[in-house]
């Protein structure tokens, strides 16, 4: 979601809504259509309580999602560096192979996987190398103390990376079911229709303006949020990044050089096999 395009869409929306109130009230009678203002108050309150009850706490899980896709995305990102660190306990021919594909692993996820996650086109896609490995590693057979340990533990940063996997892509075809926005809309509607029952002619225009503008700008906002936390991932203000991976790219890269190893990734730069 941009947000210009979401500042413009709710000037144009309010602007409409407004317009539609300022007619209305031309042909309103007098203390609006309504005979007995309280009750026309008290039952909109019971209708703005209710949306304005089931947004939020719509909004409260949509905000958890986001923020474990956010916590996913860093624990992948830590476990991947984590990862280089123990594969060069296993065998050098090993090491060296697994060292290549975890950086093209993380390549391609602060490359094409993420640029799939914000156009939503990832669905239960796995990453390659992921696949590329697990190959590796299954024909390991570890000869020595050192190793069997190495092994043990890259197994179980495995389970951790691929969890952690999950909850970074958790968000990324969104997390908010059609019926729901169908639901959101339909009440949207009724608050609007209901407010030009409050028209009144001998109320100034102003008033009038500020009565359907200031519940339109209010609703329309929520709503972007929603569609903002529906899909958190992409370029764009609060969006979310792959800064956390191309941090671990630039730290295995220092890594390796400290250490003196030189290893040629079977990728290009954004992950693709070579």
């Amino acid at each position: 979601m941009n947000i210009v395009w979401a500042l413009v869409v709710t000037v144009l929306v309010t602007a409409v809504t407004v317009t539609a109130m300022l007619l209305v009230r031309r042909r309103a009678p007098e203390g609006s259509y309504f005979s007995d203002g309280d009750r026309a108050s008290g039952v909109f309150g019971v209708l703005a309580t209710g949306f304005s009850v089931l947004l939020g706490f719509i909004i409260f899980l949509s905000f958890t999602s986001y923020d474990d896709s956010r916590a996913g995305a860093e624990t992948e990102a830590t476990i991947v560096a984590q990862q280089v660190q123990t594969a060069q306990y296993l065998p050098d021919k090993t090491a060296a192979t697994l060292t290549g594909d975890l950086i093209c692993y993380a390549r391609s996820v602060a490359g094409p996987e993420w640029v799939a996650m914000d156009n939503g086109t990832l669905r239960n896609s796995v990453n390659p190398w992921g696949v590329q490995m697990f190959l590796t590693m299954s024909a390991v057979n570890p000869s020595t103390p050192t190793e069997q340990s190495a092994y043990d533990r890259w197994m179980d940063q495995t389970a951790q990376r691929e969890q952690a996997r999950i909850d970074r892509v958790h968000g990324a075809e969104g997390i908010i079911p059609t019926p729901l926005w169908l639901v959101l809309s339909v009440i949207s509607v009724v608050i609007f229709v209901y407010l030009l029952f409050f028209a009144d002619r001998a109320e100034g225009a102003v008033t009038q303006g500020v009565l359907m503008g200031s519940v339109t700008v209010v609703i329309t906002l929520l709503l972007f949020l929603l569609v903002f936390f529906d899909h958190p991932h992409g370029a764009g203000v609060g969006r979310l990044e792959p800064t956390a991976m191309t941090r671990t790219i630039s730290l295995i890269d220092t890594q390796l050089e400290i250490v003196g190893l030189e290893v040629a990734p079977p990728c290009d730069e954004h992950g693709n096999r070579r």
